[in-house]
């Protein structure tokens, strides 16, 4: 569209097209003339505003007639909606990177203000903060949000340094309500400090916000004069001109000093402090600016989709203060929280025609194009630690590019020139991926995830090497069955095999404990654990875990597939009935003379004993007084052992053997207490070694 020096009834038709784009031009025939009366006017489609606004007073007066008839019902909950645009999020890519964070910080803000949170998702992907709670503790999750979930900026404000203390207040009061008013953070010099500048850092609306306050406080505190001027908020723009400029010539031309409220700031009140003379030229030359506008301006109305309004307004409002630099008039977008889309252009009317060709330029300078992409596929395009899509925005830094979870689609917004670039680069990307990748998804109870994973990962990163894929196991707070696995197609399949043949050994397994007593453990287990290896190999599916000795416990843990377990649990059982078996055990009384005789030359005797009744035997020390050898193993060998041993002390000595019955019920009574009985007897006649043997109620004297 071409630029239009004065906005007359035709030219206005040529804008038409871009008001109205459903209509089109009419065609040339016979009725192309009443099309023509059909069209609206200028007038018509632009009605000048009232020549003078409802005065505040009025509005009060109306408010308070009504007011008066209601009492007001305060409530202690309020609901507050804040907003953080798109180029001041901390968390841009909320759905892939920043959502844990944003999540855990917004937690954060609600335990430590007591306020509710809402988040949501703008159409121009700002971030919409629903904030509810007691005053207080709004104010607090505000100053909160803005410090935690919005980028800072910063700002200095030169004030006297006699008025600091003013903007401090009584024991910081002023201050702190300041900084929560404005959600910034306020440094204010110390009193040593003769510096006279007031740093603030917050967000750009806070910033102008609290600079406002700041000087509003010091210009109360001026004992030069000063001058309030109501001007409507509509005209601000061309008493501070592009980029403050107006309004600086003007402090510097009357050495005044004149705070004009931000746009953000909803007050029509403009202060101007300094000497009599300086404030009064000031005055005339605002009232001036305004009586001129006010007489000359007009407007129009214009709609331009919601979502494009930030292509208008620009970074940090940028794009504004361009139109009005360039063309003198003023754009007004309606606020953030609205659902308007009427934009007002204000200003002389042969500069409007220029200004809307703006308008419009920079609404549709922007675009918003989306790429066809399967979702499981974002990751592989993202690339690791965002590589892949690092490379595409250093290229194209304007382009914003969003991954939305869950949905088959990329979001790409930015200049158009750009945006189709980018477009081609992530299409390309895309058929690249589709060609030489798959995936594929399992179900496996949650309860063997981690057995799937390994100790320290060792399983699921072996077959991750293995098979050159990707395997996501949803976390244990998710209770999700789904395994997703991606990559290679013939590694995707191959993965997949094993971790279902993995999950279906573990399904089929089970957990046995068996009971053994802790004495039998090191005898099962062997010297440096030779038996149990037997043991294992022969079950090497089976897991078999001992208890730590300090625990003294019984129980044998033993885990593997049903039947395997079972076999070897059979067979552990079996090993134990035997050492239970094997464990008798019988004392010999044998003169210590002949002990060397037993044993025979080399060890050949008892060596021979052992191995012929399968028994062990074991001798004392020979420094060692006791007489007693003590065999262990089966019963009926234990016994064969000690006849033979018996046999051998007859040969070398004459002795007789005599046995006398006795009932067994005086079994006891003859041994007497701890064996003191029979000990006498034995000392008594010397060489005497009775030994009761209950089975036959006979004692055996020898």
């Amino acid at each position: 569209m071409s630029s239009v020096a004065v906005l007359t009834q035709e030219s206005f038709n040529e804008h038409r097209s871009g008001l109205l784009p459903e209509k089109k031009a009419a065609g040339a025939g016979p009725n192309a003339g009443e099309e023509e009366d059909a069209l609206p006017t200028y007038k018509d489609a632009f009605p000048p505003l009232p020549e003078k606004a409802a005065s505040p007073e009025s509005t009060q007066e109306t408010s308070n007639a009504w007011t008066a008839k209601i009492r007001p019902i305060k409530s202690s909950i309020i609901t507050q909606v804040f907003h953080v645009p798109l180029e001041e999020r901390k968390y841009k890519d909320i759905n892939q990177f920043g959502e844990g964070d944003q999540a855990k910080v917004c937690v954060d803000i609600m335990h430590k203000t007591g306020a509710h949170l809402e988040l949501s998702l703008a159409k121009d992907q700002g971030l919409s903060i629903m904030v509810s709670g007691k005053l207080d503790a709004v104010m607090k999750a505000r100053k909160e949000i803005v410090s935690r979930l919005q980028t800072q900026a910063s700002a200095t404000v030169a004030i006297p340094k006699e008025h600091h203390r003013f903007v401090i207040g009584k024991n910081g009061e002023k201050l702190q309500e300041l900084e929560l008013k404005t959600a910034t953070k306020i440094q204010i010099p110390r009193p040593d400090d003769t510096s006279n500048q007031i740093k603030i850092s917050g967000t750009r609306e806070g910033l102008e916000k609290a600079k406002h306050e700041i000087l509003l406080i010091s210009a109360e505190q001026d004992k030069r004069a000063v001058e309030r001027v109501n001007i409507d908020k509509v005209y601000h723009p061309f008493i501070t001109g592009a980029y403050n400029k107006l309004v600086g010539e003007m402090t510097q031309e009357t050495g005044a000093r004149i705070n004009v409220p931000p746009p953000s700031v909803n007050k029509t009140e403009i202060v101007i402090t300094g000497e009599k003379e300086q404030v009064a030229i000031a005055v005339a030359m605002i009232k001036k600016i305004y009586e001129e506008k006010k007489k000359n301006a007009t407007t129009i109305a214009v709609e331009v989709k919601k979502s494009q309004h930030k292509y208008v307004i620009g970074p940090k409002g940028n794009t504004l203060q361009e139109i009005l630099d360039r063309t003198g008039v003023s754009v007004e977008i309606p606020p953030s929280d609205s659902s308007s889309e009427t934009v007002i252009l204000r200003g002389e009317p042969d500069r409007l025609g220029q200004a809307l060709t703006e308008v419009y330029a920079k609404a549709n300078s922007y675009t918003v194009s989306s790429v066809t992409a399967p979702s499981w596929l974002h990751r592989f395009i993202i690339g690791k630690k965002g590589q892949n899509l690092a490379k595409i925005t250093q290229q194209m830094p304007k382009v914003h590019i969003e991954f939305t979870e869950g949905e088959d689609k990329i979001t790409l917004e930015g200049p158009t020139k750009d945006v189709q670039i980018v477009q081609g680069q992530i299409e390309a990307i895309v058929i690249d991926l589709v060609n030489r990748m798959d995936y594929a998804e399992i179900s496996v109870d949650p309860k063997f995830h981690r057995h799937l994973i390994g100790k320290g990962g060792a399983n699921i990163n072996r077959i991750k090497e293995l098979h050159k894929v990707t395997v996501r196991i949803p976390p244990d707070n998710e209770k999700s069955t789904l395994i997703r696995i991606e990559g290679d197609p013939l590694g995707v399949q191959e993965a997949k095999n094993e971790l279902l043949e993995l999950a279906s050994r573990m399904e089929n397994e089970r957990t046995k404990d068996l009971i053994i007593e802790q004495r039998f453990h090191r005898a099962i287990i062997g010297q440096k654990g030779e038996r149990i290896k037997e043991v294992r190999d022969k079950f090497p599916e089976v897991i078999i875990n001992f208890p730590d000795p300090a625990q003294k416990s019984d129980i044998v843990q033993l885990r593997g597939p049903r039947t395997e377990v079972e076999k070897c649990s059979k067979f552990m059982q079996k090993i134990v009935a035997e050492m239970v078996e094997n464990s008798f055990s019988v004392s010999v009384p044998i003169f210590k003379q002949f002990h060397r005789n037993i044993i025979g030359k080399g060890g050949s005797n008892i060596k021979k004993i052992r191995e012929e009744t399968n028994t062990k035997i074991d001798l004392p020390a020979e420094n060692n007084n006791s007489e007693m050898i003590i065999i262990t193993g089966k019963k009926a060998n234990c016994e064969a052992a000690r006849v033979r041993i018996l046999a051998i002390q007859k040969e070398l000595a004459n002795i007789a053997e005599m046995e006398v019955s006795i009932p067994s019920k005086l079994h006891n009574s003859l041994i007497g207490s701890k064996g003191r009985l029979v000990r006498a007897i034995m000392e008594e006649c010397g060489g005497v070694l009775p030994t009761t043997i209950f089975l036959l109620q006979k004692l055996l004297l020898t």
